[in-house]
């Protein structure tokens, strides 16, 4: 690790490393060498939790599809990750097939989206699926739907790309079931918490206030940032700042000890 560590500080290391990849899913997870680096820590760590905590199987999740790319590489990531913890993924993504639709008022920033925005072309996207389960609706109704499905994993997961408050709210009702059906932490990735210099993004809006509404509406599950998440990782990545973790404070595994034990854990002899 002490040579890779020095190697990656050359010009155009990592680079190249994105074009040719090698090493454990593991090293690659921490460098940020997938294409979409957030969903394969995301889901990385859920499975590591998962494993930890005795789970053979989790979901993970990508609201707001579009073009396919993100769920292509969710897709990817979660089939390398499967097999090197040995922990079953599930696949789903959530899309109303049409574009976005209308923005209901200033709350969904029309100064920055519109309806019809980022149609999916759905045939070319499920074509370049092979596991994943494609759930095109209103993501008000959709939603309730895959909780409700028998069978489904516990969820660990979840990239939240749709732009609006109200599509971030109503798909919030996932999280409305019983522990059961996720993990206790569940790793999430908000792409729309930060926007261009026109976007001026702030939590009376967009996907911050359907966070800061869920945490107000919740006494025992709250929405956070992942705070200083950079600590962890081997370098600056800008989607650090968009990790969010929800906690279910009295799901019955939130207590469960899932560090593994290290040498600092180990009082030093006098």
């Amino acid at each position: 690790m002490g040579l890779l560590n020095q190697l990656v500080r050359i010009p155009y290391a990592y680079g190249l490393w994105m074009r040719f990849p090698f090493g454990s899913v593991r090293t690659r997870v921490d460098h940020g060498i997938f294409p979409y680096p957030h969903y394969a820590y995301g889901t990385y760590w859920s499975a590591f939790l998962a494993k930890r905590l005795g789970i053979p199987r989790i979901t993970v999740m990508e609201f707001g599809v579009a073009g396919g790319r993100g769920l292509v590489a969710l897709e990817k990531a979660s089939i390398e990750i499967e097999r090197e913890l040995g922990v079953g993924i599930d696949v789903f993504g959530f899309d109303s097939g049409g574009g976005m639709p209308a923005p209901i008022d200033y709350r969904d920033l029309p100064h920055i989206w519109g309806q019809g925005f980022y149609k999916m072309d759905v045939d070319k996207v499920k074509a370049k699926l092979t596991k994943t389960k494609l759930v095109l609706g209103d993501v008000r109704e959709t939603t309730g739907q895959v909780l409700g499905s028998a069978g489904l994993a516990p969820i660990g997961f979840i990239a939240f790309d749709l732009d609006y408050y109200s599509s971030t709210k109503a798909a919030f009702t996932l999280f409305d079931g019983d522990d059961a059906k996720y993990l206790p932490r569940i790793h999430c990735y908000f792409d729309d918490v930060a926007t261009n210099d026109l976007g001026c993004m702030n939590e009376h809006v967009g996907e911050l206030l359907a966070i800061s509404e869920f945490n107000q509406a919740h006494a025992d599950q709250k929405i956070c940032k992942f705070e200083h998440l950079r600590l962890s990782r081997r370098r600056w990545e800008d989607w650090q700042e968009k990790m969010y973790v929800h906690h279910r404070f009295t799901h019955p595994s939130y207590a469960a000890h899932v560090i593994p034990q290290l040498s600092q854990h180990t009082e030093r002899p006098l």
